[in-house]
């Protein structure tokens, strides 16, 4: 049975805290010493996606996602790549529409389901650059899109994706925007609302049509969903947008390998997003619940690789 029990990741005393988990990870390390070859690739609805490669080549590609409001240049998304990269993979980190450091083209972005760039890229991957297989590493809604894409998108996965890994998703989203909107990920919020606002009044002004307020301010994630995620990208409110886009719905369908690893500690994520049950159950859909980790954590100070990185590379060289 697919439920992992006992996870391996035991931080020193002093990042058992989730909140110090979290942040000694995005602001306490750097990874410097990899160096992205850029790509910019023309979508079929005329936008771009900036692709940063690290390859050596490898046969096998990793595909890497970040989370929202990232970038490749994250130091979880630099990690994993370099992990990857130091153990006969190639990589692939991609930057969603409107992150690479330039706005897109179209009104429409990314969001917790959009999975057509993702499999735009893959196909890409496989039938431009000649890669044999492909695996998928995703962290916080990127884990979403994976997620998404290898289950409720399965027969348009093809059959060189072997698998998949998924860092701290907040897999079932209504709830885990409750937990969002707690006084203890106030800053967090504050930030991810910052550059939100920054890119919706940036598209205000190019698509009045559109978006006719280019005043307008979010001060959380349903005002901005409700405001303009749903409406922009086809759906009839936030919550239509938030559980159309819970992968939890779609866990079941998963038919490829999938390990989904989300901290208890966790401070973004509801309970709802622990499907022990179904993992108890499934065949090929796995489910690690480290005690501690934090959100997009997982603090490993002293090594080169965070456990992260060597858990995902460990459970995809056994499907690969």
């Amino acid at each position: 049975m697919p439920l992992l029990t006992n996870s391996t990741y035991r931080p020193p005393l002093w990042a058992r805290n989730a909140h110090v988990n979290t942040v000694l990870s995005a602001i306490g390390r750097q990874v410097t010493d990899i160096t992205y070859e850029r790509e910019r690739l023309t979508t079929p609805d005329d936008d771009f996606l900036d692709l940063d490669w690290f390859r050596s080549g490898n046969k096998r590609l990793l595909v890497v996602l970040h989370g929202l409001e990232g970038s490749t240049d994250r130091p979880y998304m630099r990690g994993m790549v370099r992990c990857a990269g130091d153990n006969n993979w190639d990589a692939l980190a991609l930057n969603f529409r409107g992150c690479s450091g330039e706005d897109n083209r179209q009104v429409r972005t990314y969001h917790m389901g959009e999975t057509s760039d993702l499999n735009y890229v893959v196909w890409y991957a496989l039938e431009k650059r000649n890669y044999a297989s492909v695996a998928l590493a995703g962290f916080s809604l990127g884990g979403n899109v994976v997620l998404m894409y290898l289950g409720r998108d399965r027969s348009d996965v093809p059959d060189a994706v072997v698998g998949g890994v998924a860092f701290s998703v907040p897999c079932h989203i209504p709830s885990a925007n409750d937990c969002i909107n707690n006084w203890e990920n106030a800053v967090y919020r504050y930030r991810f609302m910052r550059t939100l606002n920054q890119k919706l009044r940036q598209k205000a002004m190019r698509f009045p049509e559109v978006l006719p307020n280019p005043a307008v301010k979010s001060t959380d994630f349903f005002s901005f969903d409700d405001y303009f995620t749903a409406p922009v990208h086809g759906f009839s409110d936030a919550q239509d947008y938030w559980e159309s886009c819970s992968s939890l719905l779609y866990l079941p369908d998963i038919q490829k390998p999938t390990l989904l690893i989300n901290a208890w500690d966790d401070t973004f994520l509801s309970r709802e997003c622990y499907p022990e049950k179904l993992a108890a159950k499934h065949p090929s859909f796995y489910l690690e619940v480290p005690r501690w980790g934090g959100h997009v954590g997982f603090y490993t100070p002293g090594e080169r690789y965070f456990w992260s990185e060597k858990r995902a590379l460990e459970f995809l060289n056994s499907i690969s």
